[in-house]
């Protein structure tokens, strides 16, 4: 774009013209923003910063279909990274899993059920309470006084947050002598509908931006780096959970809360205990109606176990608890036309399609785009090879429904065939990369014959697009989780050469050292920036063993599976080694990998094709030139007998369920396997057992029953 664009009215821009001003605007704004809130060096004066968003504001208003992602309209100043000092959670902040239909939560009531072998007449209580949208926060008190209030962050660590959680009036400064001396409260921080809007009114009456919601101002409140900017903002809190506590005051959810009410802290006078799931969705309906009225936001209704003993018996599974779930409130739809439909290459060749649409807002969210998830689906059918959508396809000219529920990604559920356009036509997939030209094909289940319904780019090594995606993974939230470099530092860094692998990020700041023009001269970034994310990269030598090999990007390996390989092998160079000799299938490390309790076949063979690549072995040995992985926390199981034992469950179970035995022996710090090998240290045998306690007398493998295993463990 010429420079003098920059200087032409608003009206007189072209759609090209806008487009590149609207760029050009949220770079050089976010760069002011970086400047101001993160280097607290200003580069412009207040009325020139005014002037660049009001400009920005006004091309938008001429061009709404050019709303960019990261419009400067969408943001409220920038997020204090990095600015805070890191709290480890003594028990992680886990997130709940979603139900969105009345049916989700009668599956969800009946795993609980089957998980502790309870029959449908036996009494099973669940609390529920409004699931309020705000900030997660938890609140740490020894000898009955505040010293530490944190962030959930990524569950494991969160920022300290202590100043400005003072400022709140719900969150008391000491607890009375009846607390315990030791307590964790958590709950959410908020801001209400009214607070906001006064909120507003004074900074329009000053001549400032005004906030877009009530959850990101009471986020941002929270984690202002100044706390007496967080004291004139007018936040709550509800307390409803705990983390670490010295002793409980009760042994139910419904009990401990209301005692939380008794030391002093505000707790939701919504939340009710429930018998039956009629009398839960009841609760959900009530609540519901009564959202319109209610002072501050809720996006559903959260239902627990209400016993706490049950709870621990259920335990977690990955990030969520068991016993517990989120009941959100119907989607949010609007009408909306497509305008294009692009495609996205993932980190495994994945080619995604994205519908580009008209931007309309669903649920108070300016929606843009809305995933179309692959080309069955496109063309109208489902994961099942069902007809969805009464077989409509989609087409671009389209006039659809798009669906936004809680934080789902925006989905198309419905076309209207009435408005499509006469000369529309069914958009073909393409059987190439549009990236790197690769052929993309639709990969065969070879003992199922089933075709896949994703089609992969064929070209790896050679696609910039995956090499790009798998290192926008590494640095996600759940692998390294580097302050300062996100998806688009990423991106920028990788097109500018910066970076080609992971281990490039780690040899950034000696090539930043080394070269003429230094990263602190880039537009957005300034010295403080720059010694912030070298000093973040730098947090990241040192790294869980679980997160490095999530970061790898091995295909099938989410967080959960790499959990459980970090746990089972302890260590980086156990697992790698054990890997590399799974190639030979013959081999028992092969054996020992597919035994492992939640590894199938699918996932034990997407793992050693990975190792077994020259090219990433290489990568890896690279990596490991600049990072190391720490060995696997073992479970805490102090004087257990059986902490670091394999164990072997089989044969029917009469005191518990085969889930809750798996459960409970990783609790107690054992590795829980599906067959009988040299490795296992002890089989629990229950009526009926057949070849596996064979197996175990012929390897000489200790063999208990059900009894035994509740004297060994003392439960």
């Amino acid at each position: 774009m010429a420079d003098g664009s920059q200087k032409k009215p608003v009206e007189e821009l072209t759609e090209e013209e806008a487009a590149a001003e609207l760029a050009r605007l949220a770079e050089e704004i976010a760069g002011h923003d970086r400047r101001y809130y993160l280097d607290d060096q200003p580069s412009v004066s207040d009325a020139d910063y005014d002037a660049l968003r009001r400009r920005n504001q006004a091309i938008e208003e001429a061009f709404p279909e050019l709303k960019r992602e990261d419009s400067p309209t969408e943001r409220v100043g920038a997020a204090p990274t990095g600015a805070f000092s890191k709290v480890r959670h003594a028990v992680p902040m886990l997130s709940l899993d979603n139900a969105f239909y009345d049916e989700d939560v009668a599956d969800f009531a009946a795993r609980v059920r089957r998980f502790l072998g309870l029959s449908a007449d036996e009494e099973l209580a669940f609390t529920a309470e409004p699931k309020i949208d705000g900030l997660s926060l938890t609140l740490r008190y020894e000898n009955r006084k505040l010293v530490v209030a944190a962030t959930r962050g990524d569950g494991t660590e969160g920022e300290n947050v202590t100043a400005n959680a003072r400022t709140i009036d719900d969150i008391p400064v000491t607890l009375p002598e009846r607390a315990p001396e030791l307590v964790e409260v958590r709950g959410e921080v908020y801001m209400t509908h009214q607070a906001f809007e006064e909120l507003n009114a004074r900074q329009e009456a000053a001549g400032k931006q005004t906030y877009v919601n009530p959850r990101n101002t009471a986020a941002g409140s929270l984690r202002q780096l100044d706390a007496s900017v967080t004291a004139e903002r007018p936040l709550k809190f509800f307390a409803y959970a705990w983390g670490e506590m010295s002793e409980l005051p009760a042994d139910t959810q419904y009990e401990v809360v209301s005692a939380f009410g008794d030391w002093g802290f505000s707790v939701n006078p919504a939340m009710r205990l429930c018998r039956t799931i009629e009398e839960m969705l009841q609760t959900y309906r009530e609540i519901e109606e009564g959202r319109a009225r209610l002072d501050y936001d809720i996006d559903g209704v959260v239902y627990k176990v209400d016993r706490l003993d049950l709870q621990r018996r259920l335990g977690f599974v990955s990030r969520s608890p068991r016993w517990a779930i989120a009941h959100k409130f119907p989607a949010e739809r609007a009408t909306t036309v497509v305008n294009a439909i692009e495609i996205n290459v993932g980190r495994t060749g994945t080619l995604t399609p994205v519908a580009k649409l008209q931007p309309v807002t669903v649920g108070g969210v300016v929606v843009a785009n809305a995933t179309l998830h692959n080309e069955d689906y496109i063309a109208g059918i489902g994961g099942k090879g069902e007809v969805i959508r009464d077989g409509k396809d989609i087409r671009v000219g389209d006039t659809v429904t798009v669906q936004r529920a809680g934080d789902v990604i925006p989905q198309i559920v419905d076309v209207d065939l009435d408005k499509r356009p006469e000369d529309s036509a069914p958009y073909e997939f393409p059987t190439t990369c549009p990236v790197c030209g690769s052929h993309a094909v639709r990969e065969v289940a070879e003992k199922t014959g089933r075709i896949d319904a994703r089609r992969r780019c064929t070209g790896a090594l050679i696609c910039p697009a995956q090499a790009m995606e798998r290192l926008k993974h590494f640095v996600a939230r759940d692998a390294f989780d580097i302050e300062g470099l996100g998806a688009k530092q990423v991106e920028t860094f990788y097109q500018d050469g910066l970076i080609k692998q992971p281990a490039d990020i780690f040899r950034l700041r000696d090539e930043d050292a080394k070269s003429l023009k230094k990263l602190k001269d880039r537009e957005g970034w300034g010295p403080k920036s720059v010694d912030n994310l070298f000093a973040a990269i730098d947090e990241r030598r040192s790294i869980d063993l679980y997160r490095f090999i999530y970061g790898l990007g091995i295909r099938h390996v989410g967080e959960t599976t790499a959990k459980l390989l970090a746990r089972s092998y302890g260590s980086f160079a156990a697992f790698r080694e054990a890997m590399e000799a799974a190639t030979d299938r013959e081999n028992e490390a092969w054996a020992d990998l597919n035994n492992i309790d939640g590894i199938g076949e699918v996932v034990a063979d997407a793992i050693v094709e990975f190792f077994a690549e020259e090219h990433n072995r290489e990568a890896i040995d690279a990596l490991l030139a600049e990072v190391t992985p720490q060995e696997a926390e073992t479970i805490a199981a102090d004087g257990s007998p059986v902490a670091g034992k394999t164990v072997v469950f089989t044969g029917s179970l009469e005191r518990m369920t085969r889930d809750e035995a798996k459960a409970m022996a990783e609790r107690f710090g054992a590795k829980v396997s599906g067959s009988v090998s040299k490795k296992t240290d002890l089989l629990v045998a229950g009526p009926g057992a057949g070849s596996k306690l064979t197996k175990a007398k012929d390897l000489g493998v200790e063999v208990i029953d059900e009894d035994g295993w509740f004297d060994l463990v003392g439960a």
